[in-house]
């Protein structure tokens, strides 16, 4: 015996339905971006799934971000120090800032919060 009716295969169709729909648009909402600020004015927007190199010219010189599978980093910076270049892959929501040369980049990748415990 079959317990459905029409009205009720629908409903399930359209409850499929909405569920791939957040599905798809969470998906493309984890689209991870790299902001790079030049003295504090945005410079450049890049996507973590293109590997790519991106150089700023900055005051002190050129200083290269490094896209790479999916993460980003300051492989390059004139400063004399190279805090930003020893800290490496900057995580999801992270940021490098390379003070002297006046260079931020900015993991924009959703990161982790409170509610993942």
């Amino acid at each position: 015996m079959n317990h459905l009716r029409a009205g009720d295969y629908l409903i399930l169709a359209l409850g499929l339905a909405l569920v791939a729909g957040l599905w798809l648009h969470r998906a493309g909402s984890l689209d991870g971006r790299v902001l790079i600020r030049l003295d504090g004015r945005l410079f450049a927007e890049a996507s973590l799934r293109l590997d790519r190199v991106i150089t700023v010219p900055g005051p002190l010189g050129e200083s290269r971000v490094e896209i790479r599978d999916g993460k980003v980093r300051v492989a390059v910076d004139p400063s004399p120090r190279q805090l930003c270049v020893k800290q490496g892959w900057i995580p999801p929501g992270g940021a490098a800032v390379c003070l002297p040369n006046r260079v931020a980049v900015e993991n924009a990748a959703a990161g982790y919060d409170s509610l993942n415990y």
